[in-house]
């Protein structure tokens, strides 16, 4: 069996981007944007509320402020973010707030935290999945953990690489079983001991005063900090709607906006819902079992069933907990490459980021995402605690920056923007609130891997910028070869000049630089005076995820193309050069020519084709890695077809 019949069987026919209903179809309404993007805030109430009620001590009344700040705050992060997508409604969420309201710089630390951020997402998801997974098995179990983890996620990145609306519609019934279960517990719980509610306040302030009594009242303002910043990671998530505007439907803000409203209400109920059973249910830790798991399990011996139907009960809870840890995970195959594309589009990261491939994905970030992941399982052992502390520094830093951005802004425009007063207020709130949880988790937690968090964010900050530099000096070498043809004069002929199909023909494939058209035509033309009388001009358009980004994008980008092969025709028919131009669009480059080509050979059988390459004085694998290979690609695929291709160097 081919290769290629291998491929589609497993990631499913190609698309053609081309078509307006493709895009339609691809994108993601409200109610789906929740499953693929809300499930990794969710998913955190499985492991946020219990270390925000463990780091309580034995004072576990206090835990009411903890369920009311927790709700509070999920609310306010939601409102600044919705700020965030009225304002960037590309996408692009805390790295391009950041870039654009802060400066470039923070915004590559924006750009590196969230990297770092959605990789730990699908280590993090899938290590506590397997977690809960370990705990309905047998200890022997215990020693498989890593190999299943690397399995599964084996299984999200093929999954992803078949594209988004596949894999969320696999993992839909484990997102809606878990919102179930969970509702019925929490309001169940809730009502059962409802009894209890009126005494709740008044025994939570008498003991807030005697304990402010032992310890005064900033130790309890410590103790309730420390709890609320270990329970960070009932946040992190919120952002991801934010980052992925430009893959939701039509119109996109106000999807945006809803998603964000399911993620809120989900997430503020299910969170602050499991701390106020904590206190209801009087949970304390047992050994080898979460806190969730014996609350949950209290509950349902409580319905008053066989003991057979309880277990049965509780296993299918605790598997659909597990379960959306995998399905928060996928979350981190859906930021983690739109990030790295918007990263990509500035050229702080190879510009390959931005393609797509036949599955209209961005393929290369879901691999790098899913290596990395696995490599960061690897290096921890899978460990959810330490896991935990670098996915929330992460998290928390860029949350940080975004919202100092958000304050900037309406401050900046104070005076000309209505209710200006009201947005900044909730972004200074959202700031102070994760800048302190950010400054305590580093001081609490430097030692016990908040260290590791700031080494991986500055390295991969810092290799960031030094591709930017190559990129920046080859842009301007490029300006440069543009400058010295921009003067090119226009010949004085009239008029269209039609090419004859049985001249000899000079087809160019060119790009977006005019200066390295007129560079290979000029050549060309003094390497071969008189021989050619066709002038033949070829783009291959490659649909990357800056011009499928949304509505006009695709038109914008063949209105670019067709001015540029425009001018390439309208030069050489002024010096009277018979010529013509050829356009095409597709994920690969390289197909969409050797295509174009083939079919201009059997139009003009005289032909021979010319491209310019790039060509470094200190060429290795670095600079390979950060400029595709395309010229050569298609020079072999034309030899294969007996078809004669020249590459032109432009030295840089």
């Amino acid at each position: 069996m081919k290769s290629d019949k291998i491929r589609e069987i497993v990631l499913g026919k190609a698309l053609d981007p081309m078509k307006s209903e493709t895009r339609h179809s691809l994108a993601l309404v409200a109610f789906l944007a929740w499953v693929g993007l809300g499930a990794d805030g969710l998913s955190s109430s499985a492991y946020g509320p219990e270390e925000t009620f463990r780091a309580l001590g034995e004072h576990t009344h206090l835990g009411l402020y903890m369920a009311l700040a927790t709700a509070v705050t999920v609310f306010i992060i939601a409102l600044a973010y919705n700020q965030v997508i009225e304002l960037f409604p590309t996408g692009g969420g805390g790295y391009r707030v950041a870039t654009r309201l802060v400066g470039p710089y923070m915004g590559l630390v924006a750009g590196c935290a969230l990297i770092l951020d959605y990789m730990l997402t699908i280590a993090i998801s899938v290590a506590a999945g397997v977690e809960a997974l370990a705990s309905l098995l047998p200890l022997g179990f215990q020693e498989y953990k890593l190999p299943a983890e690397a399995f599964f996620i084996g299984l999200l990145i093929i999954l992803n690489l078949r594209g988004m609306k596949e894999a969320i519609r696999i993992l839909l019934p484990i997102f809606l079983g878990f919102v179930a279960t969970h509702l019925v517990l929490i309001v169940y719980g809730i009502f059962a001991h409802a009894a209890h509610l009126p005494q709740l306040m008044p025994d939570t302030l008498a003991e807030t005063s005697a304990l402010a009594g032992n310890i005064g009242w900033i130790g309890v303002a410590g103790m309730l900090l420390l709890a609320y910043s270990q329970g960070g990671g009932t946040y992190t998530g919120l952002e991801a709607v934010s980052n992925n505007v430009n893959i939701l439907a039509e119109p996109r803000v106000h999807t945006g906006k809803m998603t964000m409203i399911y993620m809120a209400l989900s997430l503020a109920f299910t969170a602050s819902g499991i701390i106020l059973l904590y206190l209801l249910w009087d949970a304390r830790p047992i050994e080898g079992q979460t806190l969730n798991a014996s609350t949950f399990k209290a509950i349902i011996e409580s319905f008053g069933m066989s003991p057979l139907l309880n277990k049965i009960m509780l296993t299918l809870v605790l598997a659909f907990e597990a379960g959306l840890l995998f399905v928060a995970a996928n979350t981190g195959f859906l930021g983690g490459p739109a990030v790295l594309a918007n990263m990509a589009a500035d050229s702080w990261v190879p510009h390959k980021f931005r393609y797509l491939s036949t599955r209209l994905v961005t393929q290369n970030g879901i691999l790098v995402l899913g290596v990395a992941a696995l490599l960061i399982l690897f290096w921890t052992r899978g460990s959810v605690t330490l896991l935990v502390v670098l996915y929330s520094v992460s998290v928390f830093l860029t949350f940080a920056i975004s919202l100092f951005g958000l304050c900037l802004y309406w401050w900046r425009h104070r005076k000309t923007l209505a209710q200006w007063g009201r947005r900044f207020m909730l972004s200074l709130v959202g700031f102070f609130i994760c800048a302190d949880i950010l400054l305590v988790l580093l001081v609490e937690k430097f030692t016990e891997g908040g260290w590791a968090a700031v080494l991986i964010i500055a390295s991969i900050a810092a290799l960031c910028v030094y591709i930017r530099n190559h990129y920046r000096d080859t842009k301007s070498a490029i300006n440069a070869v543009d400058q010295v043809f921009a003067n090119q004069p226009f010949g004085p002929h009239a008029g269209a000049v039609d090419p004859d199909p049985n001249a000899q023909t000079a087809v160019f494939i060119v790009g977006s630089s005019r200066g390295g058209g007129l560079h290979a035509l000029l050549w060309v033309q003094r390497m071969f005076p008189g021989h050619f009388r066709n002038f033949i001009f070829v783009n291959a358009r490659t649909v990357d995820t800056h011009s499928y980004g949304g509505e006009g994008a695709v038109e914008q980008m063949r209105a670019e193309a067709n001015a540029t092969l425009k001018f390439f025709v309208d030069f050489c028919h002024s010096h009277n050069m018979a010529s013509s131009a050829y356009l095409g669009f597709g994920t690969d480059v390289v197909d969409e020519v050797t295509k174009l080509c083939e079919d201009i050979s059997q139009e003009y059988p005289n032909s021979i084709f010319f491209t310019s390459k790039l060509i470094f004085e200190h060429d290795n694998w670095f600079t390979r890695l950060l400029h595709n290979q395309a010229a050569l690609a298609i020079q072999r695929r034309l030899h294969f077809e007996s078809l004669q291709m020249v590459i032109l160097p432009m030295k840089v």
